[in-house]
């Protein structure tokens, strides 16, 4: 399968990780394009989805946050649990 091209890319499912159900969530973030994300916080938008929907989410939603935007930042397109590692150590140095 082909990678999408972050250029030309314009719906959300056609990025790396991104399904309806991330998807919806993405929409209710008010994120309905792409390149919307560039520039986003992945640990923020988990924040706010959080509260959005009054569920605390599994913290992998982190992880395909953090490869989305990436992706759309320049990165390769990375499975989303490669960014695993990274969100945990970030949140182990934000409870320090």
């Amino acid at each position: 399968m082909k990678s999408p091209d972050r250029n030309t890319v314009s719906r959300l499912t056609d990025l790396p990780n991104v399904g309806r159900a991330t998807e919806g969530d993405l929409r209710l973030l008010g994120i309905d394009h792409p390149k919307k994300l560039i520039g986003k916080n992945a640990y923020t938008l988990y924040e706010r989805l959080c509260a959005a929907t009054g569920v605390r989410h599994d913290p992998c939603c982190i992880d395909v946050f953090l490869s989305v935007i990436h992706f759309m930042e320049g990165g390769d397109p990375l499975p989303w649990w490669d960014f695993t590692e990274e969100r945990k150590d970030t949140l182990a140095e934000r409870q320090r």
